[in-house]
């Protein structure tokens, strides 16, 4: 899995035995600066073929050196690996259908070639996840829905999964649900404008807040949130989906243009993502969070500020990595493919039907 944040490769190992879910291995991969740069270039952004050609390629390698490198440091032989689940990386993604060319078209595009990563790990491989959801009239977003459901569906719990990546979202549980209860949606920004932000300050030398230190001793720009929380992004009805085009490069520019001081910029940032997320979420019983924003300390404190009527934990309480439940998700997802059974959650994603996720490169 690689995710909108851009900072690298996480790869989960994991047994399947029917519904059953095991987590065996996790290591996360940074990108090399140069290849994060490359990528960022071609977001949403104005690019040539041939750059997107070349990337698509070179992060098959890089997916499939990931694979080896995780099995070596976790000594797993690679030929005990049945199927490989591969996401890729996000370039553009526009659920929503747009008048182009006299028609109405949505779009998605993942990037890295499965076919390099089938070649030479000698896994079967499955990529492409979005594409049949779109096709059946969904936003292609948010998949991880159907994995949120078979991990934390309880009986007389309901629980709401949130994830804080480049983007948050969350997956809405209720007690004894059946996947048409669902309800899933992106809630706006995650870490995205925040690590812009802070990419900006420090000239690149740092990427992310570390531990939400610059937003707690800073102060936050009362007007300019209030601006920010009435995006609107926010007044959309689920199912609903967001990514760099809403809260990109354009959107961070548009906040350092302002002239606001940096440090008062990332702190207003950071209580837009957890009030954001706080809007977003229903009256429910239990969070469970993952994601890198989990580490983000403000942002979490914020959350238990905001919704104290939530008992919120993380997915280590569930026994799953943070850091790696993404990664698992398209693991499953791979499974579901291989058993022709569908894994998008129609209510989530807005299909007009469940579907068979994915494409296949065998080994």
């Amino acid at each position: 899995m690689s995710g909108t944040s851009l900072d690298g490769i996480d790869v989960a190992i994991i047994d399947i035995h029917d519904k059953k879910i095991t987590p065996v291995a996790f290591h996360s991969i940074p990108y090399p600066k140069a290849v994060r740069e490359a990528l960022l270039s071609v977001s949403n952004n104005i690019t040539h073929t041939a750059t997107i050609a070349r990337l698509n390629f070179l992060l098959g390698a890089l997916y499939a050196d990931a694979i080896h490198e995780t099995a070596r440091r976790k000594r797993i032989l690679l030929k005990s690996i049945d199927l490989c689940g591969m996401h890729g990386q996000t370039i553009f993604h526009e659920g929503q259908q747009v008048e182009y060319l006299g028609m109405r078209v949505a779009s998605t595009l993942q990037i890295g070639e499965a076919a390099v990563v089938a070649e030479r790990t000698g896994i079967h491989t499955i990529s492409n996840f979005r594409e049949r959801d779109m096709a059946a009239g969904g936003k292609g977003a948010p998949l991880v829905p159907y994995v949120d459901y078979l991990l934390f569906r309880h009986r007389r719990i309901a629980r709401v999964a949130l994830n804080i990546g480049g983007i948050a979202n969350i997956t809405v549980i209720p007690a004894s649900a059946k996947p048409s209860d669902i309800i899933a949606f992106d809630t706006g920004p995650g870490n995205m404008i925040i690590d812009t932000l802070v990419s900006h300050k420090t000239q690149g030398r740092q990427r992310y807040d570390r531990d939400g230190r610059i937003a707690r001793a800073s102060k936050i720009h009362p007007r300019m949130l209030e601006a920010m929380l009435s995006d609107p992004y926010f007044a959309l009805d689920p199912p609903k989906t967001a990514g760099r085009e809403q809260f990109g490069h354009e959107f961070a520019s548009g906040l350092i243009a302002t002239g606001i001081p940096i440090d008062d910029l990332i702190a207003t940032a950071t209580e837009f993502t957890a009030q954001s997320i706080a809007l977003a979420i229903p009256k429910t019983t239990e969070l469970i969070a993952s994601g890198g924003g989990i580490h983000n300390r403000q942002i979490m404190r914020r959350l238990r500020e905001l919704l104290p009527h939530l008992a919120i934990t993380t997915t280590a309480s569930h026994g799953i990595d943070p850091d790696a439940k993404e990664a698992i998700a398209f693991a499953v997802l791979a499974h579901e493919f291989v058993k022709g059974r569908p894994a998008n959650i129609p209510s989530a994603t807005g299909a007009r039907h469940p579907a068979i996720l994915g494409k296949s490169s065998p080994s």
